[in-house]
């Protein structure tokens, strides 16, 4: 088989040029997050948002309702949440975030308990498919990456103060509180999308693997957000191309493929310095 028919093949079917774009704009929408996750110090937020949204899907299940607005409620209520035990108590975000999501995920089993099957559309979308994407998730994620895109640009200056010198922040009238509960609403919008297109073990490695690895190659916020996105792009397609020919799971073929990915710029790195 010539390397031109290798490529080729796969383009034939359309669920594989949809899932290809898919992963192309989560990957660039995860990038715009994922640096902000990285260099805060929130990694373990995009696994906790993941399970955090589970009882407002389960509840939106249980009412018949969307399962997507269901999800982006519970994630603005699991931001502002941590967002409030973090300011009252003192306690550092990590921690709050832990109870937060620890609070969150039991409702979600609780609720659960109260359907009486484990039914095929709340499995997928906690579970997600890349190869399953349609044309009108691929319309969603690219509105929700402009939306998500703009705004950071715009408070990029504002953001970078807040997370870096809170007190001169502070000082100059800057909302430091309102502007961290915005990028953990963000962060909680980007989860609840990207889990639905791709599943909770590939978001979070969108978001946080491909952003840690730029992380160590970048020496710039702008240059990290790029580099992640080609990282995340290039991981994506490899991914898929590989779970193509060798019959296994997209998802997790991808996250193999980024964390061999980060392992090389760690040795890149190591060796550069």
């Amino acid at each position: 088989m010539t390397l031109l028919h290798w490529l080729t093949e796969p383009l034939q079917f359309a669920f594989f040029l949809r899932a290809l774009l898919a992963v192309s704009l989560v990957s660039v929408l995860c990038a715009l997050v994922g640096a902000w996750v990285v260099l805060r110090g929130l990694s373990y937020i995009g696994d906790a948002m993941s399970h955090a949204v589970f009882p407002g899907i389960v509840a939106a299940f249980l009412l018949k309702g969307n399962l997507l607005l269901g999800a982006l409620a519970a994630a603005i209520l699991t931001a502002l949440g941590i967002g409030a035990v973090s300011n009252r108590s003192g306690l550092k975000q990590d921690s709050a975030i832990g109870i937060v999501f620890v609070g969150m995920f039991a409702l979600g089993v609780v609720l659960l308990s109260k359907v009486p099957t484990f039914t095929t559309d709340l499995s997928n979308f906690l579970i997600g498919n890349p190869l399953g994407v349609s044309a009108s998730d691929l319309w969603g994620a690219l509105g929700v990456t402009v939306l998500v895109g703009g705004l950071l640009t715009a408070i990029q200056k504002e953001l970078l103060l807040a997370s870096f010198d809170p007190t001169e922040a502070r000082a100059i009238g800057l909302p430091v509180g309102r502007l961290n509960n915005l990028l953990l609403i963000i962060i909680g919008m980007v989860v609840v999308l990207t889990v639905q297109l791709v599943g909770t073990t590939l978001s979070v490695s969108l978001l946080i693997t491909s952003s840690a690895a730029a992380r160590l190659l970048a020496r710039s916020l702008k240059k990290m957000i790029a580099l992640s996105a080609l990282l995340g792009i290039l991981g994506g397609v490899s991914g898929l191309y590989l779970s193509y020919y060798l019959n296994t799971a997209p998802g997790a073929t991808i996250v193999l493929v980024n964390t061999l990915t980060f392992l090389l710029a760690l040795a890149f790195r190591r060796r550069d310095q």
